[in-house]
């Protein structure tokens, strides 16, 4: 007689936001989208999307428990995080899963605390206790910290920037957690860790970081026991102990494989650290690149200081004065955070010619500028992503105007920060990107992958809360190189795990 597979009940959720202590407003709830129950499974093009596919095909009894997500933007409220933390564990007392694995950035903080990913799994740790799995996968921009893999059982970051690997992300997370829980693996992770930041030079396909992450690809495949080796490059904008560079490294039970390879390949980043730098264009130099070389138009100009998906405002006016000031042949579109003047216009009606202030209102240090146009377009804003980075996902800009200025600038006014690395932000408001000479995102490396095809990138150089420039950001617990005078060359190693399966990674010991 055949006695039937219990079938594994696998809790599933989300919390996904990148804070900039130095975006002066709060992240609040109107920011986030957020699904609840079987509107937790519209998440295509993420790693949350990524997870859910793997249990399906392991043909999983899928609990979804609650997916918040937005833009990155200032610190997360914290009343409002304390809510979703409680409703998350809520929601897991009812489900009594067998596992859980979740979609967490690995850069979330509150207006009270630096590491929310590292609290969140610590009460949900506290809340199941050591026998039920957790994994997780994160950005590879994640602050990884000790309560993160303390708490965990399965803890892996994405291995690309841009990041087109997302899915295969929580896919992986997901393929590791069941085996912890059916017993088929017992990991131990070693990390490494060495004081610095990447000042420029994040893309992981080329340059120094590239020749790291090819090494370490290479490492995993070697067939040496090696179940997986993440590396996290870290939200240069956290204020927090222990900011740095970290490789991790998975075997099955086994630490002395891992310990020299992590070692190594944290120190591949002290060694080579001269050397992560960006290649940024001046300002009028990118306008004068797209006034002569109409070959490659439309561009898509990457607003680097004000760059949303590092958290900033979205609010900086530097480029729109520069093409209406001294390009005045150029036909192109742009976005502002300005939820005030989207009302004005949302007042003043379609086709009504209105003078705004526009603008410079958030981010300290900027200013508004005066522009007078023709209303073009009114909207609620919400459209859902292009992708392929998260493609298939709702967003919103909140209520949203278009101010048509001089007839050929199209200033998209939005009452949110926009993921403005997705072309579906101006195609959803009417903008036909053919018809431009150039669009202006405010992301620094995802928009070239979901750009691609459709418009020549450029990285350019403008100021703001959204790029990294030695002695400009205040840090009050960081130490790291750049910014201040570390030794490096030490790396600071610690190995979590050496357990029977499903109990956690409850010990963080120096090697």
């Amino acid at each position: 007689m055949n006695v039937p597979t219990k079938r594994l009940r696998i809790a599933v959720g989300r919390l996904y936001h990148e804070s900039n202590r130095l975006n002066p407003q709060p992240a609040t709830i109107d920011q986030f989208e957020i699904q609840r129950d079987s509107a937790v499974f519209e998440c295509a093009g993420s790693t949350l999307g990524g997870i859910i596919k793997h249990l399906q095909g392991a043909s999983a009894d899928i609990l979804p428990l609650i997916s918040v997500s937005g833009p990155p933007s200032g610190l997360i409220e914290h009343r409002f995080y304390e809510d979703i933390r409680n409703e998350l564990l809520e929601r897991i007392d009812k489900a009594q899963p067998d596992a859980i694995v979740l979609d967490l950035h690995g850069a979330a903080a509150t207006t009270q605390i630096a590491d929310v990913e590292g609290d969140l799994l610590a009460h949900l740790r506290e809340h199941v206790g050591p026998k039920v799995p957790i994994g997780v996968g994160l950005d590879l921009h994640a602050h990884l910290t000790d309560p993160m893999l303390e708490n965990t059982d399965i803890c892996i970051a994405c291995k690309e920037n841009p990041h087109a690997d997302v899915v295969e992300c929580g896919e992986r997370a997901a393929e590791l957690t069941l085996q912890v829980l059916q017993g088929h693996l017992q990991p131990v992770v070693v990390s490494a860790r060495v004081p610095m930041i990447l000042p420029g030079a994040g893309e992981t396909a080329s340059g120094p970081l590239g020749a790291i992450h090819a090494k370490a690809r290479s490492l995993a495949a070697a067939g040496t026991g090696i179940v997986d080796i993440s590396i996290y490059n870290v939200f240069r904008y956290a204020d927090d102990y222990d900011i740095g560079q970290v490789v991790t490294v998975m075997t099955d039970g086994t630490v002395s494989l891992a310990t020299g390879l992590s070692e190594d390949l944290a120190r591949a980043f002290w060694q080579s650290r001269e050397q992560f730098t960006d290649d940024l264009l001046e300002i009028d130099d990118a306008f004068e690149t797209v006034r002569s070389q109409p070959s490659a138009r439309p561009y898509v100009m990457a607003d680097m200081g004000d760059r949303i998906l590092a958290g900033a405002p979205g609010d900086s006016t530097i480029l729109l004065a520069a093409v209406l000031e001294r390009f005045d042949d150029l036909i192109g579109a742009l976005t502002i955070t300005d939820p005030a003047s989207v009302v004005r216009a949302q007042e003043a009606g379609i086709g009504a010619t209105i003078t705004l202030d526009v603008g410079g209102q958030i981010t300290p240090g900027f200013s508004p500028r005066s522009i007078t146009g023709r209303v073009s377009h009114l909207s609620d804003g919400n459209y859902r992503l292009a992708g392929p980075f998260h493609g298939g996902e709702a967003s919103s800009l909140g209520p949203a105007a278009i101010l048509l200025v001089d007839e050929r600038i199209y200033v998209l006014l939005t009452s949110k920060p926009a993921f403005s690395h997705d072309p579906a932000v101006f195609t959803s408001q009417g903008i036909d990107l053919k018809s431009l000479d150039f669009v202006v995102v405010k992301s620094g490396y995802h928009f070239t992958m979901n750009f691609e095809g459709l418009a020549t990138p450029m990285l350019v150089s403008t100021p703001g809360v959204g790029y990294y420039r030695k002695g400009i950001f205040p840090y009050h617990k960081s130490r790291f190189w750049p910014e201040h005078e570390v030794d490096g060359s030490t790396v600071r190693t610690k190995i979590f795990g050496g357990r029977s399966p499903g109990q956690g990674f409850r010990a963080a010991l120096p090697l």
